[in-house]
């Protein structure tokens, strides 16, 4: 603690004025301050009419602007502020919180609220507060639980560090278990879903050896039924896409801008950091209100060491995520998310490039919906579609998932499975989820499901993130294979109930369910009985075609076209809406690529009878040209 003695709470000349309106005192406050900072040489006169600019246009703190837009040193600010307020400046680090203190208010209250039970004295506890006008907020419930107060203040980031340097551990522990057990996957019983399958797939061989004509025209007639499932889901979510957006409603004015916490979780991405922090500084929105969480594991050195030599922004900080049972992006997550300051919550990854305006549509769009919209999902594109094949294949498939297909399951009111960046949600309705499951390896897909099934709703949003387009074979196999086996833990994990699924999602949007997740899965595992199709246009015998009528296989035949023709259309018309001068003559190719998602299906359903957790991460920074 500074050599300031402890004083009370409020200044007298302040203290007569809490009958006036709350308005009218944060005027007169900040007038006062800004006159003790100018009279202080704190801040100079420019900067100050600057600062105060910026306050009457946005309705931000005072303190949050010189701080952010580096107008004023944090040290001599907050010696000003406790001179202003005549309380103490406490030296956090000299004298550590008693974690008794922090255990009565608790932590992720703490952390939330921006206060921090420092220690006791004289009989009273010393509440640390980074943000002295609205202490009053909290007074009374802090005075029922600690008795009489007296204030001191403190840089927020001091307030942060002093609660994880006691109950960090605690906190990454937690964020492991923060979505309930019964709609978790870390609880499914992965034992008995071995067993089954164990006796399945015995099933299966006995049977195929015995019939093999008969198993292979059943499963053939499955894979081809499954594939035309999806592909009038694929038809109907194209029409919905073409048909106009829900109106905007014409809303007042946002007297006040909300603050906005962006997470970016971090994993052996040093080589990264400087083009990161590059593109995130292009963002307009108001530093003051942009608060950007770069979220790092404990063990990773390397990163850990980039962050420390990279020109952070006064508005982005390093939070470093204590070591766990799991190390998973979900588990990041979750732990930033009550470290964030923001009313709304996004998620981006190291080698996302946002459009610029893209806070601010966010923001509007929130300010147009009602609560229910929980989640805002932008478009996801690549800016290094020209590599290789790879890269143009990768292009057009995220070309018609974001532009058509996610629009149009949108439109037709179903369980949108959201993508794992650009996204931005309400915090109350995130908080109210249990944000992340921990556990999910497609964390993403898992909370657009649990969104729907309580009520609230995702929509798209106009807005493009570019990023990397993994196109190393190797790599992208292992990346697809951790998609899939998390829509098989998706599937999995919300079908334990089915009758409870039904209730909360309704007829439609249960069966939208089932057709969008065992249509991606059974497609991409039984694909290889429909490539045989390709035998007939050629005239070549198919070994199915003796044990079916021939009117059963012409059909078949003709509806494997069919789908074939319709995903076609799709790439086409998704490449056409991106401004990439892709040749749509690249689309035909596809089909050399779908092979490969085969194979990833295969290493997923492996890796989820064996590891159904292990995160396969996927590297970036390899391919990445843009600046």
């Amino acid at each position: 603690m500074s050599a300031t003695p402890l004083r009370p709470i409020l200044r007298p000349h302040y203290a007569s004025a809490i009958k006036a309106p709350v308005a009218a005192r944060r005027v007169r406050s900040t007038e006062a301050m800004s006159a003790m900072l100018l009279r202080e040489g704190v801040v100079s006169a420019q900067d100050m009419v600057r600062a105060l600019t910026l306050q009457s246009r946005q309705r931000g703190r005072l303190i949050d602007i010189l701080l952010s837009r580096d107008l004023a040193d944090e040290t001599a600010l907050y010696a000003a502020l406790g001179r202003f307020w005549s309380v103490s400046v406490a030296s956090l680090i000299a004298t550590p919180a008693d974690p008794r203190l922090i255990d009565q208010l608790g932590a992720v209250r703490c952390l939330r609220d921006g206060v921090l039970p420092w220690r006791s004295a004289g009989g009273a506890t010393v509440i640390v507060t980074a943000n002295p006008e609205s202490f009053r907020r909290h007074r009374d419930g802090l005075t029922a639980i600690f008795g009489p107060l007296v204030m001191a203040v403190a840089p927020a980031r001091q307030i942060e560090e002093a609660v994880l340097r006691t109950h960090g551990q605690t906190l990454a522990l937690g964020a492991e278990t923060r979505v309930g057990a019964d709609e978790s996957c870390r609880s499914f019983d992965w034992a008995s879903l071995r067993a089954h399958l164990l006796v399945g797939a015995s099933t299966m061989t006995g049977a195929a050896v015995l019939w093999p004509a008969i198993v292979l025209s059943a499963l053939t007639v499955v894979a081809l039924l499954t594939m035309m499932s999806f592909t009038a889901l694929k038809i109907a979510a194209g029409f919905a896409a073409r048909r106009p957006a829900p109106p905007q409603l014409r809303q007042p004015h946002i007297a006040r801008l909300p603050i906005v916490s962006a997470i970016i979780a971090l994993y052996r991405e040093s080589e990264i950091i400087p083009r990161l922090v590059m593109r995130l500084d292009r963002l307009d929105y108001p530093r003051e209100l942009l608060d950007v969480l770069l979220v790092v594991e404990v063990d990773d050195d390397t990163t850990r060491s980039a962050l420390a030599a990279a020109d952070l922004q006064k508005w982005m900080r390093v939070v470093v995520v204590p070591n766990g049972t799991v190390k998973t992006k979900p588990r990041a997550l979750n732990f930033a998310l009550d470290l964030c300051r923001g009313s709304i919550i996004g998620v981006y990854d190291a080698e996302d490039a946002p459009a610029a305006d893209q806070i601010r549509k966010v923001v509007d769009r929130f300010h147009q919906r009602g609560p229910n919209v929980a989640c805002l999902q932008g478009i996801l594109d690549f800016y290094n579609p020209h590599t290789n094949w790879l890269s143009r294949c990768f292009t057009i498939e995220y070309a018609s998932w974001f532009r058509i297909f996610l629009p149009g399951i949108e439109r037709l009111g179903l369980a949108v499975p959201l993508g794992g960046t650009t996204l931005f949600f309400r915090r109350a309705a995130l908080e109210a989820l249990g944000g992340w499951d921990a556990h999910n390896v497609t964390e993403d897909a898992d909370l657009g499901i649990r969104i729907a099934r309580h009520g609230y709703r995702t929509e798209l949003i106009d807005t493009v993130t570019e990023e990397e387009a993994n196109c190393r074979a190797l790599p992208w196999v292992k990346q697809r294979s951790r998609w899939i086996k998390g829509f098989m833990m998706t599937w999995a994990t919300h079908m334990r109930i089915p009758s409870l699924l039904w209730r909360q999602l309704g007829t439609w949007r249960f069966v939208g369910f089932q057709v969008l997740m065992l249509g991606s899965i059974g497609h991409a595992l039984l694909a290889p009985l429909l490539w045989s199709l390709w035998l007939v246009p050629f005239g070549l015998p198919h070994p199915v075609a003796d044990a079916l009528p021939d009117p059963v296989f012409n059909t078949m035949a003709v509806s494997f076209l069919c789908t074939e023709i319709v995903a076609l259309c799709f790439g086409v018309i998704g490449l056409s809406k991106t401004k990439h001068k892709l040749s749509p003559l690249w689309v035909p190719t596809l089909y050399v690529y779908h092979p490969l998602a085969t194979l990833a299906a295969y290493k997923a359903l492996w890796e989820l009878l064996t590891r159904p957790f292990y995160w396969d991460k996927t590297s970036h920074g390899h391919f990445d040209g843009h600046s």
